[in-house]
């Protein structure tokens, strides 16, 4: 349930449950967005998780339910939340629709309702810059995790200029309400969370958003750029391979790490 007097809850409900409406769980491939070549910070986020069986996760904001699935698929006992009730039933048709079973939950990622101490795991994937009030969110992610629960985020960065022409243009695929990370949010994190890592993604490898507008002449507003990626194959990105490999050296040094378009977060929860 939406809590009343919050209008940017109700926007990107309605942005969200039209978005899910229009969408036929055929064609969501639930894989890709975890194993294609140019699902970069999934692949890294399982290296992190490690075997998911038996784990119990909370995928927080899960929109069309491509994580909370593919976790499912792995073993993990998966509870996915969302503020538009569309998502959280477009997801759990897309967990019917592959054999597999996860708890749905309606609810603003500031205010959950769910258990304390709870999961083993909080994913919370490209959710973060949809929230104002991120000491609110991030305090119920502590409260949910058992103590020792691992918390993992990916969400974009406010630093690249080609991401802010890029979403300058993309008004009709994205919130208005929504707002990139900057590096005082991960000391935010801080304060909530130990052990808080982070990793950056996407820097000349970024040239792949330029070829789907220039070569390709797909316009922002006509294919979501961010899960197009997940539709590339390892021969259709062989020249794209270099530029991730400079990437993996580039998102090391401080400063230019920052002009990554995504940056993943992962911490613990203390254990007393």
């Amino acid at each position: 349930m939406i809590p009343v007097g919050e209008p940017v809850h109700q926007r990107e409900s309605d942005f969200h449950d039209q978005w899910a409406s229009a969408t036929d769980i055929r064609c969501i491939d639930v894989r890709a967005a975890f194993e294609s070549p140019a699902a970069l910070e999934n692949r890294f986020i399982l290296r992190l998780l490690g075997p998911l069986s038996g784990k119990k996760i909370v995928d927080i904001g899960a929109g069309l339910g491509e994580s909370s699935v593919y976790f499912a698929l792995h073993g993990a006992t998966v509870t996915c939340t969302d503020l538009s009730a569309g998502m959280v039933s477009t997801a759990q048709r897309l967990a019917e629709f592959h054999g597999v079973r996860i708890e749905g939950v309606v609810s603003p990622a500031e205010h959950l309702q769910l258990p304390s101490n709870s999961f083993d795991v909080a994913y919370v994937a490209n959710t973060i810059h949809h929230v104002s009030d991120k000491p609110a969110l991030l305090q119920e992610i502590r409260r949910v995790l058992k103590p020792g629960g691992i918390f993992v985020s990916m969400d974009p960065l406010t630093y690249n200029p080609v991401i802010g022409v890029y979403r300058r243009m993309a008004t009709e695929v994205r919130t208005q309400d929504e707002s990139p990370l900057s590096f005082r949010d991960l000391g935010l994190v801080k304060r909530y969370f130990v052990d808080v890592h982070h990793r950056e993604f996407w820097i000349l490898s970024l040239a792949l958003f330029l070829k789907y507008y220039a070569i390709d002449r797909i316009h922002p507003n006509q294919d979501r750029y961010w899960k197009r990626i997940y539709k590339e194959t390892e021969s259709s990105l062989v020249w794209w391979k270099p530029l991730r490999w400079l990437d993996s050296g580039l998102t090391r040094i401080p400063l230019v790490r920052r002009l990554g378009w995504n940056m993943v977060m992962w911490g613990r929860k203390a254990v007393s």
